[in-house]
């Protein structure tokens, strides 16, 4: 992790490569410019890209390392020269910090893709990791709680991050979730090679998020969040389903997840 916290009043305003990611391209595109407003109101100037495609977890998790290898190339060009890469996913930066594993130590490809996850983070934690963001000024208030993502917990640390920002908006008001540590049951791949142990999961996350009382349900991955999306929908619970993105840069005008027909989840 960069612990180097930037001087937002005298240094340089920083080059941000934004990483959109797949979900939020094709089902959310409000998390990308979520996103980028709140980077801006970090002090950093955002580029995107037009090179970038999927991260290649997919391919990845799936033993494919030639295709995910392939991918990594083009995303490393993608991103060369930018300071940070920054995406709203947990999940993504997580499979590029995987990318040093696709090439032995005496490739040159390895340490552009040391080099890229040296400079690659959740967005989360550059706000709060990078740049020390304490500018947040979302008028959103009500009853929240937060899933904790597997691959932005364990493989990023991102715990405290979106927490403290959350801390800035006096009028929110968060209860923890039991398990909320726990997958979700999406994990990509896994809730299609093992649709009745996903369900389960999900259920159980269900469950928990009701008995909170929160009126939305708040994370940092779109996959795990589309995946409760749809099972809260499908339960009749009612509970609104956002991107913390959403809510820290006060873009929450678009319907919630789970009322509107995105549904990525197992449909079980």
């Amino acid at each position: 992790m960069n612990e180097t916290i930037i001087n937002q009043t005298t240094a340089k305003a920083p080059v941000v490569g934004l990483f959109v990611t797949c979900l939020a391209d094709l089902y959310r595109p409000e998390i990308a410019f979520a996103t980028v407003k709140l980077l801006e109101l970090a002090g950093c100037k955002v580029e995107v890209p037009e090179r970038q495609t999927c991260c290649g977890q997919p391919a990845f998790n799936s033993g494919d390392r030639q295709t995910t290898a392939d991918i990594a190339h083009q995303t490393i060009e993608a991103f060369d020269g930018f300071e940070y890469v920054v995406a709203p996913s947990g999940s993504c930066i997580g499979m590029l910090h995987h990318y040093p594993e696709l090439f032995e130590r005496n490739d040159p490809w390895f340490e552009r893709a040391m080099s890229l996850k040296s400079r690659a983070f959740e967005i989360t934690q550059f706000l709060v990791d990078v740049v020390d963001f304490t500018a947040i000024e979302s008028t959103f208030s009500g009853h929240v709680t937060y899933h904790d993502s597997c691959a932005g917990l364990r493989e990023l640390g991102v715990k405290q991050q979106p927490r403290k920002l959350l801390q800035q908006l006096p009028g929110v008001k968060l209860t923890e979730l039991v398990d909320s540590e726990v997958c979700c049951g999406f994990g990509g791949t896994f809730c299609v090679k093992y649709p009745d142990i996903s369900n389960r999961m999900v259920s159980d996350k269900s469950t928990n998020v009701a008995n909170t009382g929160a009126d939305t349900l708040l994370g940092g991955d779109l996959g795990c969040l589309l995946n409760m999306a749809g099972k809260l929908k499908r339960e009749g619970v009612r509970v609104d389903v956002r991107h913390v993105v959403e809510l820290l840069a006060d873009m929450t005008s678009q319907p919630p997840l789970a009322s509107s027909s995105y549904d990525l989840a197992t449909k079980v």
